[in-house]
């Protein structure tokens, strides 16, 4: 089964400083052991909060907005896409994430669908 880890944290650091290099090394380890062990689909960071546009549609309006469609005191910063054999599985592995130990991985299961080939 398909799980989405949703990371929540605070912002990431400039880019070229010892705490970015920190974190760098440490998302290297926790991607490459997570490919390693062949559960690692796909994974990213996003661009910071203020660069989002939030699209809802109303009474066949368009409304847009900018921002994130909720203020929280932690920012969505990214995703990991694995691939587990069970909810345990992916728990253990959202837990080795450097987001788990200053902010919050939200672990959801992803619902097969088909898709058109």
């Amino acid at each position: 089964m398909k799980y989405l880890f949703l990371l929540y944290g605070g912002p990431i650091p400039d880019a070229g400083t010892a705490e970015a290099r920190k974190l760098f090394e440490a998302w290297s380890t926790a991607n490459e052991a997570m490919a390693a062990a062949g559960v690692l689909i796909s994974c990213g960071p996003l661009q910071p909060p203020e660069s989002t546009t939030t699209v809802r549609v109303r009474g066949g309006q368009t409304l847009l907005t900018d921002g994130p469609a909720a203020e929280i005191k932690e920012q969505f910063g990214g995703y990991t896409l694995v691939e587990c054999a069970n909810l345990d599985e992916a728990l253990k592995w959202a837990a080795a994430v450097p987001t788990a130990s200053d902010g919050v991985v939200e672990v959801r299961p992803v619902i097969a669908v088909a898709t058109p080939d």
